[in-house]
């Protein structure tokens, strides 16, 4: 098995483990994390069902999958866009340059240690590369310079904007009255408030930096990536400020040594576990099995009628590529062939592996034979009597009464050959012995041939009648 691993796979590996561990990096703690971890231990109990042949429970699972698809995309549809952003190559080159905030540092740091002395409460949103469009709701444009006078106005107890959170991006105030998603992790303590259970949802889900301002203890806390930081004065939160959202300046560099090492506990786990579903993917990959596929004509022009086909099946050779597939011996092919340019007499058409239909993870290699010949008539239509099959003699004495059926007659359909030489088309046989007047006997009809088909049911009504009362 080793020695058939290619580059490509370990290419394969590495590209889906480090997408893993980003999807990880974003979503640790939050609620999204916690329905993913979920999602793949649903996805492992199906695979096992599946190995285990427990068609029932893995038939449920795989229903359930599609529905809970759906649901995702409509409960996390903002965690969906975000992640697409971050994903996305251009971010940086589209979204505008960030003005330096340092010189402004200083005053804002100055003016919330202030305001926390007065009990006042404030929610204040520094915006990263990340726009937060689609996260911040119901906000009132303010686009006005930072000064403490705006800054004390804007959260003063009783002002239009003061439960609200102040957006700051590009160095202005951008935003006032801003309401921000609340966090649902179980891990935020009790004695949090709504202020600044908003501010750790909003950095969970972004690279937003939040300043917030508890009204009850005078504290000022800085919450960044879902973590909260309490600061004890403004010099504090001037670093930790111009650290966050530096602008202009060269970012700490970080070794590729120190890349590789940190978060080794989940990047080995997430490694492992793509390594395991890789293998189990890859593991019939490549295995040939030989199936006999039955072949369905359709298309068949309207004047004529299938005689023969010969043969009347294929056999296809398929290559599984992947162990998550059924295994090609359970399979129910069939080659659907088009047959709308079959004329009278024989005509021979090719087969190939686009007539057959082959599962995702599967694919046809060669079909034996590559063609078919395919016999048909002109096809004929014709209303013949019915003829009524008695076994035994009707009652003696009884002259006047007579065996009808209703109907008299029936029209048929079938290759001209054949129809032409019918003239009638008898029922199953009756005991006319114990025929009584009045009553009525149901019988099918005997089809002369298989090719040849009636135009009705089958079935026909006899009855024992006075004579010139019914139809022959």
């Amino acid at each position: 098995m080793i020695s058939t691993i290619r580059i490509q796979d370990i290419a394969d590996i590495l590209i889906m483990t480090f997408l893993l561990y980003q999807l990880y990096s974003w979503f640790r703690g939050t609620r999204a994390m916690q329905v993913l971890l979920g999602l793949g231990v649903v996805t492992l109990i199906y695979f096992a069902t599946r190995f285990l042949d427990l068609y029932m429970t893995s038939w449920v699972l795989q229903e359930l999958g599609t529905v809970l698809i759906i649901l995702i995309i409509v409960v996390f549809q903002t965690e969906i866009r975000q992640t697409l952003y971050r994903f996305s190559l251009l971010r940086h080159i589209l979204d505008s340059h960030q003005e330096t905030q340092h010189s402004q540092f200083q005053d804002i740091a100055e003016t919330l240690f202030r305001m926390a002395s007065n009990r006042t409460g404030a929610l204040i949103v520094f915006q990263g590369n990340e726009s937060l469009h689609d996260l911040m709701t119901n906000g009132i444009v303010i686009d006005s310079e930072i000064s403490p006078q705006m800054l004390e106005s804007i959260f003063y107890d009783g002002a239009p904007f003061h439960d609200g959170a102040a957006l700051i991006n590009n160095g202005r105030i951008e935003k006032a009255a801003c309401h921000l998603p609340l966090s649902v992790s179980p891990d935020v303590p009790q004695h949090l408030g709504t202020r600044h259970r908003a501010a750790l949802g909003l950095s969970e889900r972004s690279d937003a930096v939040i300043v917030a301002i508890s009204e009850e203890r005078g504290e000022v806390s800085l919450v960044t990536a879902g973590t909260l930081r309490r600061m004890e004065n403004p010099a504090e939160l001037i670093i930790a400020l111009d650290e966050l959202l530096r602008s202009g300046t060269e970012s700490p560099r970080i070794t590729i040594r120190q890349r590789f090492f940190s978060n080794l506990l989940p990047k080995v786990s997430l490694l492992l576990g793509v390594c395991v579903f890789w293998g189990l993917i890859t593991t019939r990959q490549g295995q040939i099995t030989t199936v006999t596929a039955p072949i369905q004509l359709h298309g068949i022009p309207e004047g004529l009628v299938l005689l023969r086909t010969h043969p009347e099946d294929v056999t296809v050779q398929i290559k599984a590529m992947s162990s998550l597939v059924p295994p090609p011996s359970k399979l129910d092919l069939t080659a659907e062939i088009d047959a709308s340019g079959i004329t009278e007499g024989t005509t021979s058409i090719r087969v190939n592996q686009a007539n057959i239909n082959a599962p995702s993870g599967m694919i046809i290699t060669s079909v034996s034979p590559s063609g078919i010949r395919v016999s048909a008539e002109k096809k004929l239509r014709k209303r013949i009597p019915v003829k009524v099959t008695l076994k035994g003699r009707l009652p003696s004495g009884r002259p006047s009464l007579q065996v009808t059926s209703e109907p008299a007659s029936v029209e048929i359909e079938g290759p001209a050959s054949q129809v032409s030489q019918i003239v009638s088309v008898a029922t199953e046989d009756i005991d006319a012995s114990r025929l009584k007047r009045g009553e009525e006997y149901l019988k099918n009809l005997r089809l002369p041939d298989k090719q040849v088909t009636v135009l009705r049911d089958t079935t026909v009504t006899i009855k024992l009648s006075d004579r010139g009362r019914g139809q022959r």
